[in-house]
């Protein structure tokens, strides 16, 4: 460990994500334990650097958080310094700067470096303090495993356990009731969950935001599951899904955020053009948050504890502008400052999706 560096800041920003504390837990056991480093944690995202809220993470506040969802910091996914939302009253919202706001709380603080463990969103925030000469090394985060420069990303596997699950039960009820069923997952603008979670519960159609769907298609799919005898369909639905020549369903807009649109309500168009056009009941269900929650799976553990612990062991070598990654089978890094503003999406001509097409997958087209 370079002498200059013995005390650097660790936060959590974008949304949680089962995985976080496994990380937080790695970052500072292997900072204390073997680099005899000090680690703030930083709360609530870069909401903390803003106000100047951090505290001190010994040993015992890493202990017996490796199975706990969450993050014991906190998160907040509505904060760029660069565009810091400040009401003004009577509904009004000005955007402010406050990047040396937070360079100067760094500096008080006398961290040295920062390890930012979040998604594309984090990374992005990230690259700007590095532009101001701030080191950070990230640690990639996200469900929707569409971080750019990284194979995977912790969080994933449990978001597709949870979505699996909620699959093969409601595959039950449709075969029961010979009803289409749709199941809502996350993903805005790549479809990995649901692509994973279709294929290992036998989804009969995925609809992902890489490739646009034809409801016509979708419906003489489903219509001739029926006349075959196959009385119901289950459908994998990304809530960034879109139609051919179609925009996605958007559910909200939060002028406050940097990223105010907010998806949500594919399934529900989609319920009703199918029982419209076929006649057969469709129903939905609307997975939301349930898939960041709760306890990671064992997947997400161990890459959670590779990560961190990498983080650290990189710094260590004074490693600067960072992102640590999987490849393969080998974890690395590659520049921070290339991933930002960038997203790992589906090739339509994936190995997984043509062994979707191959075991009989719709995808709407």
């Amino acid at each position: 460990m370079p002498k200059s560096v013995r005390r650097v800041g660790v936060l959590t920003g974008g949304g949680d994500c089962p995985g976080l504390n496994a990380v937080i837990r790695a970052v500072v056991k292997s900072a204390i334990h073997r680099y005899e480093l000090e680690v703030w944690g930083i709360e609530d995202g870069f909401q903390g650097l803003i106000e100047n809220r951090m505290h001190l993470l010994d040993w015992s506040a890493a202990s017996n958080i490796l199975t706990l969802g969450g993050t014991i910091l906190g998160s907040n996914n509505k904060c760029d310094p660069t565009r810091w939302a400040v009401r003004k009253g009577k509904g009004e919202v000005e955007f402010q700067d406050v990047t040396d706001r937070c360079i100067d709380h760094i500096h008080a603080r006398g961290l040295e470096a920062l390890i930012v463990i979040g998604g594309d969103g984090t990374m992005t925030v990230a690259s700007k303090f590095v532009q101001r000469g701030i080191n950070c090394i990230g640690v990639p985060k996200t469900i929707d495993n569409d971080l750019w420069g990284t194979d995977i990303t912790f969080g994933f596997e449990s978001a597709v356990a949870v979505g699996t699950d909620a699959l093969d039960r409601i595959h039950t009820t449709a075969a029961s009731h010979h009803r289409v069923m749709i199941v809502e997952l996350m993903g805005r603008n790549a479809g990995w969950i649901a692509l994973h979670a279709g294929l290992a519960s036998g989804a009969d159609v995925v609809l992902i935001p890489e490739i646009p769907y034809d409801i016509d298609k979708v419906c003489e799919y489903v219509a001739w599951r029926s006349q075959r005898g196959k009385r119901f369909s289950l459908i994998a639905a990304s809530e960034g899904a879109k139609a051919v020549g179609g925009q996605q369903v958007v559910a909200k807009i939060d002028p406050t955020s940097p990223d105010p649109v907010r998806l949500g309500g594919i399934a529900a168009v989609l319920a009703k053009q199918i029982e419209d056009k076929t006649g057969i009941e469709t129903r939905f269900t609307v997975l939301g948050h349930v898939q960041r929650g709760g306890t990671p799976v064992a997947a997400d553990r161990v890459l959670a504890t590779q990560f961190g612990h990498a983080a650290v062991q990189k710094l260590s070598q004074g490693a600067e502008a960072r992102l640590v990654v999987k490849k393969g089978c080998t974890i690395t890094d590659c520049d921070l400052t290339e991933c930002a503003g960038k997203q790992r999406l589906i090739d339509p001509g994936h190995p997984l999706i043509e062994a979707a097409r191959d075991v009989g997958t719709s995808f709407g087209e």
